[in-house]
């Protein structure tokens, strides 16, 4: 594989129920880093002081690694926070790995951080976050890598965790980590089409998590507040267009079958992206009802304190909520 790359009682309960109130923070999703200023000032208002920064993906074609969607360099003193350098692998980059070129693959993943981070003066990070959905297959190349970065680089490395592996982590295996990202969303796949809300069904969500408190590591809580169309073509395929709401069918090209669903009656662009006349659109957003009982559930559930990172800070997404909605 080549790599390319709470008088007293009344204090006392007032005291710990802000204690217990979840700190809220966000990640940053986009290539583009450009934080207008009502990005800036939710962030003040919520008094979030992290920022995960995605810096780029790895990916795997044709046997090459590669450094794949790398961050435009942006002007960071923008937004007052701690930023926090986050990469997304894909799992099959750990597939059928050798020992070597686990070690090669963190030590250009180390340089990449590093020369991305200065050219964009975040400095004095002291944590790492690996996004990867690895399998009982990939586990064992996967945690390597882990353990190697840290070496590497001398920082609290730390990782995401989807829900299939918080229910099965026999399976799964737990990650060499001291810290993870329970990530409440992604509950089913969005091409299937099903019926239910791909991003985030409760139900569901509730049915994984039954003995999250028996899960051995510590974890922050990562929330959705994206949306995303489903777009079927006359022959039943689908494909996602990401960033679109409801507002953006609100024309003359598209009609409204019911609450979510959406037919184009002209040939049209979306996002972008060209729809064809007779294209169903199907709209899938996280409703600040659904948010806030999905918080609720979580309060009730979880026996440890957490942070909420809410994915992702773009206006786009947030101007849909109040800032009670988000704390």
């Amino acid at each position: 594989m080549k790599f390319v790359f709470s008088l007293l009682i009344c204090f006392f309960v007032i005291g710990c129920t802000q204690q217990n109130q979840p700190k809220i923070q966000f990640y940053h999703w986009k290539s583009t880093v450009d934080f207008n200023n009502a990005e800036v000032q939710l962030f003040k208002n919520l008094h979030s002081n992290k920022l995960y920064l995605r810096l780029f993906d790895v990916d795997t074609k044709n046997g090459i690694v590669e450094p794949i969607g790398t961050i435009n360099k942006f002007e960071s003193s923008t937004l007052t926070a701690d930023y926090i350098p986050v990469l997304f692998i894909t799992n099959r980059t750990f597939t059928n790995t050798t020992p070597n070129e686990i070690a090669i693959l963190a030590e250009h993943v180390s340089i990449l951080i590093s020369r991305i981070t200065a050219d964009n003066k975040i400095s004095n990070f002291e944590e790492i976050q690996i996004d990867c959905d690895w399998t009982a297959t990939t586990k064992e190349s996967y945690f390597l890598f882990l353990e190697t970065l840290k070496k590497i680089t001398h920082k609290n490395i730390t990782c995401t965790l989807r829900l299939h592996q918080v229910k099965f982590k026999k399976t799964a295996g737990i990650p060499p980590v001291k810290k993870v990202y329970l990530m409440c969303y992604a509950t089913s796949n969005p091409i299937q089409n099903d019926g239910e809300n791909s991003i985030l069904d409760l139900d569901l969500l509730k049915d994984y998590l039954q003995k999250i408190n028996d899960y051995p590591i510590s974890f922050d809580i990562a929330l959705p507040i994206y949306s995303w169309a489903i777009v079927t073509n006359h022959l039943g395929k689908s494909k996602l267009i990401n960033a679109v709401t409801q507002s953006d069918l609100s024309t003359v090209n598209f009609k409204k079958e019911n609450n979510n669903n959406f037919t184009a009656i002209d040939d049209t662009f979306l996002r972008g992206f060209y729809v064809n006349k007779g294209f169903t659109i199907k709209v899938e957003t996280i409703s600040p009802e659904l948010l806030n009982e999905t918080k609720t559930f979580l309060k009730s559930k979880i026996n440890q304190p957490y942070d909420i990172v809410y994915y992702h800070l773009d206006s786009i997404f947030t101007n849909r909520y109040s800032l009670k909605d988000l704390q």
